[in-house]
């Protein structure tokens, strides 16, 4: 009796561990389609961005015609304006900056700039000499430098708030040249409604032709501001602030609780937190601002790290935040979808994961985890591909075959650097905090009005 009761128990014993192993393995197959599936349904969102955007086209673009022709008040009617020009290890950038600023056309005694400078290298006395150019020009001026740099360029803004009480101001990185009627152009929008709390303009670029890094950036960035940015706004969706080229309602910021630096990108969290208090926003296509393009992979990589971490941190932050607002269930939807991107990094992991242990142990590929992944791999390539054509297209007037042939090597780089940046977002979802690292830039183009020049010939959407 006790030899078969022995028999009898390991058999048992042996099935349940069985059952239990199936069991372990189907929960890790079922987790291996959801983050299949929950990739798919982010994918589609490049497809609905560029049906959004080829549907409004046109009576959009026929509406920012009509504000940008609204006629300003006088000049004795106009507002104060302060211009913040936030800049860290920098160097001579700021001097030219500051001259952009300066040919800026608004009133001398309603111009308020500030340059907001947290540089280690030495770079204030730039700065210093751009503030006394400043002033030698009638503009009121102030230079902050900070002893430290708590909370980051969201820190800077802040501190350079506590020092003025204009009720409008513009964000310029030191990078970015504006031409004159910059200010006058985004003002019309806010000086129309009263609830709108930012109206930006779109980034351009300088050194977009000038290497294979800069030109793969301009086609991928084109796809973002030109296309995706410009059709969120269209359809009335929530549209993250760029973190330059806008101008803010101060009211706005102040109700949302202010620029916070608990992310690396306070432009994204003060622009949901905004929007989500009721206040709008405005994306003015056909109004461009040139800045530069990270010449080199590595810092390419390095500024995409921080873009990609940021964003994940404000997913952590602001994702139920969205679902208690009183947003619509449409702009819900869009919004997690769109923040839902911060998520990126750490499903993919878990993908990896899930999908190694399915394919060595468990039920391996199946037909409905292959369909997936080939949907997903269409998304991947297709979309981005479409919306990058679109850009170049409409933004550019470029001729679709030249494009073409680009387009694979676009799409390799593009998913090179987001697979080099995954730790990013993996990090920022458990909570892990790093230092805002600045991209270098070299100030290839010194001069703010060539400059301006080239923005207004090389990037007009197509009507």
């Amino acid at each position: 009796m006790s030899i078969v009761g022995g028999i009898s128990g390991s058999g048992h014993s042996s099935t349940s561990l069985s059952f239990a192993r199936w069991k372990v393995l189907e929960f890790d197959h079922q987790v291996f389609l959801l983050c299949l599936a929950f990739y798919c349904v982010l994918g589609s969102t490049f497809f609905w961005i560029l049906i959004q955007y080829l549907r409004l086209r046109r009576r959009s673009t026929a509406e920012e015609a009509r504000i940008l022709a609204l006629p300003l008040p006088a000049d004795s009617g106009l507002p104060n304006i302060l211009v913040q020009l936030p800049t860290f290890n920098e160097g001579t950038l700021i001097r030219r900056a500051a001259k952009a600023a300066a040919n800026l056309d608004w009133p001398r005694q309603l111009l308020h700039v500030q340059v907001l400078d947290d540089s280690t290298d030495g770079s204030v006395v730039h700065s210093e000499r751009a503030v006394a150019d400043l002033r030698d020009q009638g503009i009121d001026a102030l230079l902050l430098h900070r002893p430290n740099r708590d909370g980051f360029k969201a820190g800077a803004l802040a501190g350079g708030l506590l020092h003025s009480d204009a009720p409008y101001v513009a964000i310029l990185d030191v990078d970015y040249l504006p031409k004159p009627d910059f200010l006058r152009d985004c003002m019309r929008a806010l000086l129309d409604d009263p609830r709108l709390a930012l109206a930006q303009a779109r980034c351009d670029y300088l050194n977009g032709d000038e290497n294979l890094v800069t030109g793969v950036q301009q086609r991928i960035l084109d796809a973002h501001f030109a296309v995706e940015q410009a059709a969120r706004s269209w359809s009335g969706q929530i549209v993250p602030f760029n973190g330059t080229c806008g101008i803010w309602r101060r009211a706005a910021i102040d109700e949302a609780g202010g620029w916070q630096g608990d992310t690396l990108a306070e432009d994204m969290d003060l622009s949901y937190r905004v929007q989500l208090r009721g206040w709008r926003t405005l994306f003015l296509a056909s109004v461009t601002v040139p800045g530069e393009l990270p010449n080199t992979f590595q810092n390419w990589r390095r500024q995409q790290f921080r873009w990609t971490k940021g964003s994940a941190e404000v997913t952590r932050k602001i994702l139920a935040a969205v679902w208690r607002s009183p947003l619509t269930l449409n702009q819900k939807v869009v919004s997690t979808l769109h923040l839902g991107g911060g998520l990126f990094g750490f499903v993919f992991g878990l993908t990896f994961v899930t999908g190694a242990i399915d394919i060595a142990w468990g039920t391996g590929l199946t037909g409905f985890a292959l369909a997936l992944i080939l949907i997903l791999a269409a998304e991947v390539i297709v979309g981005p591909g479409l919306l990058q054509l679109v850009g170049q297209k409409c933004a550019r007037g470029a001729a679709i075959l030249p494009e073409l042939r680009r387009l694979p090597l676009v799409t390799v780089l593009r998913l090179a650097v987001g697979l080099a940046n995954l730790g990013g977002a993996i990090e920022a979802l458990f909570g892990r905090g790093t230092p805002f690292v600045g991209t270098p830039k070299e100030g290839g183009t010194s001069d703010p009005v060539t400059a301006a020049s080239l923005s207004s010939h090389v990037a007009r959407p197509e009507s």
